[in-house]
């Protein structure tokens, strides 16, 4: 039997029946935020940050506008216990953000953290103790009094341990630590039995925060949990519900979301994600759902680049590149398909309409990205790539027959590359494919508009020269009748299109142009700051891709011969 064995899990045991309410629920406003950046975040690296890291990044959650901010255990170690004093004594905390500590159910630890404080102008003080089944039996060897019992006793601590400072604004937080694998009424008991010590009031209320310790469910299961507590909890109005999740099966963001919905009122967690096994509740990532959902954050997230920035650098993480709203490719479209459909919609969006672009879920420029990253070419791009490329980078607006010529070139080149192909790039395979010069090239014209369009043209046809003349409705009619009348070849236009790159008096003109020339369709372009030059330059480039053989004069002998 393979080791690899399902049988030996169980799946997690449902929420007893009650009055389910939140798949109907919407949100509407964003939570208070909390960052567990320097606690949860810091404990979890193999290298925990240094007091001079822990700053940088205190600096930066302060500018991304988080209020409560968990700064860390400070009776655990020195370095956070130096923290905490950094802040208080060098004034580092504005006046409208509360600092929280994280302290377990020890009185010597309480005591510690209490002396932390010292000079603070507000706090939380966050308690907890694990409460699990598994804990319970196989770690503290307790009944659930023995555990309700370590928790009523640190409560009490708590509380009189901050009558020995009247002057701080305290506020106390309970966590019954892994919560998602205790049972729902157990919960219950514990916190109701840690009210009973502190007697929150709707003026003065207590946090109790619920968190996904380990994710063993998914996020339906625990929003059912966070539900049916708030419905069961006392006091109610004297409670606020906070969350704290963990990402163990990829569902911590939609487990937080959903808890939401279900009546929590705050959200714990890091920028980016970091913390323990596989992170914490990412808050930029809930942050950016919000917002595309049209809910405000209440954060400013317009900086991402540079939140990634102090967050490696502090962390020594990297973020993946597909990481959710701000990975470096996160709007970044290879697919043929993507590419064509975002350069549609960008096209036809207005500035003051909803955002409705296909395949961008909000418009990168709110985050400081901009779209130069937006469509990228590849071996497994299509033509709306490319065309949106040139169009961006140069004002090149190719027909879509010349795209479709101009694709399977600009494939080749990318598989012969093995990567990705730079806009510079695939402006000079449209011009080395497009642009020909010889055996003909144009050297001169006149052109007489006074009747019909009666055009001379001077042209170097393999080192000869030759003139052309002849008369039509227009400058490239005209030389279809010449070129007809000096060689007997019949050549028609079937497409053509030009216009200026760039405005004003030194603007270039760029010609595209579809000749039939013996039944097969070729095209050909040309640049000149002359729009006349660049329309005869664009049909000769053409005529030179159809394979012109000879001098002009060995055409002209062959359609005698053949009459």
């Amino acid at each position: 039997m393979s080791c690899f064995d399902h049988r030996k899990y169980r799946p997690a045991p449902r929420v007893p029946a009650f009055d389910r309410q939140w798949p109907d629920r919407d949100l509407v406003a964003a939570p208070t935020w909390v960052s567990e950046d320097l606690r949860d975040g810091n404990q979890a690296l193999l290298e925990p940050m240094s007091v001079e890291q822990k700053q940088r990044l205190w600096h930066q959650i302060i500018k991304v506008g988080i209020k409560e901010v968990m700064i860390g255990f400070p009776s655990a170690s020195q370095p956070d216990y130096d923290f905490v004093r950094w802040l208080i004594e060098e004034d580092q905390i504005p006046d409208d953000v509360t600092i929280a500590v994280l302290v377990q159910c020890r009185e010597h630890l309480i005591e510690r953290t209490f002396e932390s404080l010292v000079g603070t102008k507000r706090a939380i003080v966050h308690l907890y103790n694990s409460t699990s089944t598994v804990q319970r039996e196989r770690v503290f060897e307790m009944d659930r009094q023995g555990i309700v019992d370590i928790a009523v006793q640190g409560a009490g601590w708590v509380k009189a341990h901050a009558e020995r400072y009247p002057e701080v604004e305290w506020r106390f937080e309970y966590t019954p630590e892994s919560f998602s694998s205790t049972e729902i009424e157990f919960s219950l008991a514990i916190c109701e039995a840690v009210m009973d010590v502190w007697q929150p009031t709707p003026e003065k209320k207590c946090i109790l925060n619920l968190p996904t310790t380990v994710e063993v469910a998914g996020p339906h299961h625990h929003a059912d949990q966070i539900e049916y507590f708030c419905q069961h909890i006392s006091r109610r109005d004297s409670v606020i519900i906070s969350v704290h999740t963990h990402n163990d099966r990829g569902g911590a963001v939609a487990s937080a979301e959903l808890a939401l919905l279900a009546g929590a009122e705050r959200v714990e967690g890091t920028l980016l994600g970091n913390g323990e096994r596989t992170g914490n509740m990412d808050i930029v990532t809930l942050a950016m759902n919000l917002y595309s959902q049209g809910i405000d954050p209440e954060l400013d997230l317009s900086r991402p680049d540079e939140i990634i920035e102090v967050v490696q650098e502090c962390t020594g993480i990297p973020m993946h590149p597909r990481h959710p709203w701000v990975g470096e490719m996160v709007y970044t479209a290879f697919s043929g398909s993507h590419q064509d459909a975002i350069r549609k919609s960008l096209r036809k969006q207005q500035a003051d309409e909803p955002w409705q672009v296909a395949y961008l879920p909000i418009d990168p420029r709110d985050i400081g990205r901009d779209y130069q990253a937006v469509i990228r070419v590849n071996s497994q791009s299509g033509k709306g790539g490319m065309t949106f490329l040139l169009e961006r980078d140069y004002g090149i607006s190719l027909p879509r027959w010349m795209a479709l010529e101009l694709a399977p070139a600009v494939q080749a080149v990318s598989e012969t590359v093995s990567g990705e192909l730079s806009s510079q790039r695939i402006r000079e395979v449209l011009t080395e494919t497009f642009s020909r010069h010889e055996p003909l090239s144009l050297t001169g014209y006149r052109l007489d508009r006074d009747a019909d369009e009666s055009l001379t043209v001077s042209l170097n046809d393999a080192g000869r020269a030759v003139r052309l003349s002849g008369q039509g409705n227009g400058v490239i009619s005209s030389f279809m009748t010449a070129w007809q009348t000096h060689t007997g070849q019949s050549v028609s236009v079937v497409d053509y299109s030009e216009h200026a790159l760039g405005e004003g008096s030194d603007a270039v003109a760029i010609a595209f142009v579809q000749l039939n020339v013996g039944g097969q369709r070729i095209s050909g372009m040309a640049e000149d700051g002359d729009t006349v030059s660049a329309s005869l330059k664009a049909v000769l480039s053409a005529l030179n891709r159809a394979g012109h053989q000879g001098t002009m004069s060995e055409l002209a002998a062959e359609a005698q011969s053949s009459a």
